[in-house]
């Protein structure tokens, strides 16, 4: 059975790429694909062009792998940051999380995702290897374990501790806060900002 088509190829492209997005699903990518034609030369093409800088700049840190228009990032050449304690995080988005909360002027690491065996995700498809080449280094003295709370997410920190446990690196892990199950990005700033002054020993 054939669909019909509702609007010229361009829109209905547009629609479509959309509904990627996470948390657009197709009806929620056809209402944001008409208000922004609507709302052409206030939002769709500001947007257009925005997203054509971001495809051309925005790069991958070679140190913590933080999205940014430089490499590295503006967070690990911020002389401010105590680059002694490096936060572990799944995703950027958690990154952005913990940044918001504003507890701890610190750095950071992106593992970019959980060890999952039965998605035939295993250690080196993360960025495990050079969270350790960091420690290696010897400046760190703790690493904050700030992995999402589910079964993946307390699996890598174990595999991350048994690949330090013979140097000397503190390694603590997120507290009071973080409930079972949570995911950092959708925690509010004063429960990330409590998890993270609870932080314990892993």
């Amino acid at each position: 059975m054939s669909t019909k088509r509702i609007a010229g190829a361009e829109i209905e492209k547009l629609i479509q790429l959309l509904a990627k997005v996470p948390g657009l699903g197709p009806r929620s990518a056809r209402r944001a694909a008409l208000h922004m034609i609507k709302k052409k030369d206030q939002l769709l093409t500001p947007l257009a062009g925005a997203m054509a800088d971001a495809a051309e700049k925005v790069q991958i840190c070679s140190v913590c792998a933080n999205v940014d228009t430089q490499n590295p990032c503006s967070i690990c050449t911020d002389p401010r940051r105590d680059s002694t304690t490096i936060i572990v995080v799944e995703d950027v988005a958690d990154l952005w999380a913990l940044e918001r909360a504003s507890e701890m002027s610190v750095s950071y690491h992106i593992l970019g995702g959980t060890l999952s065996p039965l998605d035939g995700v295993g250690p080196d498809d993360l960025n495990i290897k050079t969270l350790v080449d960091r420690v290696v280094g010897g400046e760190v003295k703790e690493l904050i374990l700030a992995v999402n709370a589910t079964v993946e997410g307390q699996t890598t920190a174990h595999y991350i501790t048994s690949q330090l446990e013979d140097l000397n690196v503190k390694i603590t892990r997120l507290a009071h806060g973080v409930p079972v199950g949570g995911e950092l990005d959708y925690l509010d700033e004063g429960t990330l900002s409590a998890a993270l002054r609870s932080r314990t020993n892993f």
